[in-house]
């Protein structure tokens, strides 16, 4: 799809509405995503498991997008865009509704995985569809509204469902989820404008060409080392603010509502960051990032600077989310575009796996809780050392297109003249 396809509605001002009926899709994904953290002990409690064991529903949902996000999106690659996001969407709410009637941990995991199967293809085909939707100077802020989804489910989603499982029982959020994914289907299918043309089919050899390639692996990767900083603390904040920064479980909810104000903040920034200046924003991002979270290590035990590092930390892990996206985007040939987007959302949650793994581990056979936010910024340290490598290999090309185009500046100056 192309910014100039006659079916997009964005040649006028401002942006398509078609970008926010992908942000309501991206809502309900991102609530059935992170709603678990709120609901962690209560989950542990009624399946009579252990806390880290309940963090392995969020690892389990992680790899299930890691390793759905290519299978699928390889599988629906001859398949009407459109009608790909629309399938996806089916399958998230029969996956919400397995999870409101598991009958034990198991069933419950299962569960987790065939939600998590919708969330990679879904993202990664969404964020190629929205960047067709508008020019080329606004394509990063078309990923950040897209994503906006993501920030309003942890704004809103999260802890509506962290409240409404404390007071009705963990399972009426999930139902309550599996109604966002009715709504989402249908407005989807209502607003999202069909493909103009058929796409090409294209060769799943030249898919991977495209994608196996330096610039694009340093971004995976990046994107994996970051995000796994982020979700060694978020995943296990629940037990956090009530166990270091001595908090009741009741006033978890509003603090993760000023994550979400953050995650919002950071989105918009990050985007208009990344289309200014794509390599710059990532570097900052990242940089951001592993300071709130080493800093976070001393706020945690006063309770109004644990309030106020949360927000920080929403703000500082989704500024990286546009420039993180649009990286991979922009070093990826057309050929592989879909493929490449959907395996940084398998990045994304490879990161979001690990990070619980890591959490987890830190508990049971490491310092404990304490120690959670200094470790996940030694991880997301590492992911920064590759974006400043990615950044320097990059140079050379970007200044060869700054000649290129100061040489064909200066031709068209002389032909005026």
């Amino acid at each position: 799809m192309h910014a100039s396809s006659p079916a997009t509605p964005v040649a006028r001002r401002g942006l398509p509405v078609a970008l926010y009926a992908l942000t309501v899709g991206a809502f309900g994904i991102g609530t059935t995503e992170f709603v678990i953290m709120g609901l962690l002990l209560q989950v542990a409690a009624d399946l009579q498991v252990g806390l880290a064991a309940a963090g392995l529903l969020i690892s389990g949902y992680a790899l299930g997008v890691f390793v759905g996000a290519p299978v699928l999106t390889i599988a629906t690659g001859r398949m009407p865009r459109k009608a790909v996001l629309v399938a996806l969407m089916v399958i998230f709410t029969i996956g919400n509704i397995v999870c409101a009637i598991a009958p034990n941990y198991t069933v419950l995991m299962i569960a987790r995985v065939i939600t998590s199967l919708a969330h990679g293809t879904f993202f990664g085909v969404g964020a190629v569809v929205a960047t067709g939707l508008v020019p080329a100077d606004k394509k990063a802020s078309a990923i950040s509204i897209m994503f906006t989804g993501l920030t309003v489910a942890t704004l809103l989603g999260v802890p509506a469902g962290a409240w409404l499982g404390l007071h009705h029982g963990w399972r009426s959020t999930f139902w309550a989820v599996a109604v966002i994914g009715v709504i989402a289907t249908v407005v989807i299918a209502t607003l999202v404008p069909k493909d103009e043309n058929a796409q090409e089919p294209v060769a799943l050899r030249k898919e991977v060409k495209a994608v196996v390639h330096p610039q694009v692996l340093l971004g995976l990767a990046m994107t994996v080392l970051g995000f796994a900083g982020v979700f060694t603390v978020y995943t296990f904040i629940q037990p956090i603010l009530t166990r270091i920064s001595g908090f009741g479980e009741a006033a978890v909810s509003p603090i993760l509502l000023v994550f979400g104000v953050g995650m919002i903040l950071g989105n918009i920034l990050g985007g208009r960051l990344a289309d200014k200046r794509l390599a710059p924003a990532l570097i900052s991002t990242l940089i951001a990032l592993a300071v709130v979270l080493g800093l976070m290590t001393f706020a945690l035990h006063n309770q109004i600077a644990a309030i106020a590092f949360v927000g920080l930390l929403g703000v500082a892990a989704f500024a990286t989310v546009s420039p993180l996206q649009l990286w991979v985007l922009q070093k990826t040939d057309p050929a592989g575009q879909n493929l490449a987007s959907s395996l940084n959302i398998g990045a994304f949650n490879l990161g979001n796996a690990l990070g619980a793994w890591l959490g987890g581990a830190v508990i049971e056979y490491g310092p404990g809780l304490d120690a959670m936010t200094w470790v996940a910024a030694l991880v997301t340290l590492s992911g920064l050392v590759l974006a400043v490598w990615a950044a320097r290999l990059d140079a050379p090309g970007r200044k060869a297109a700054v000649a290129r185009q100061e040489s064909e500046e200066a031709v068209a100056a002389c032909a005026a003249g």
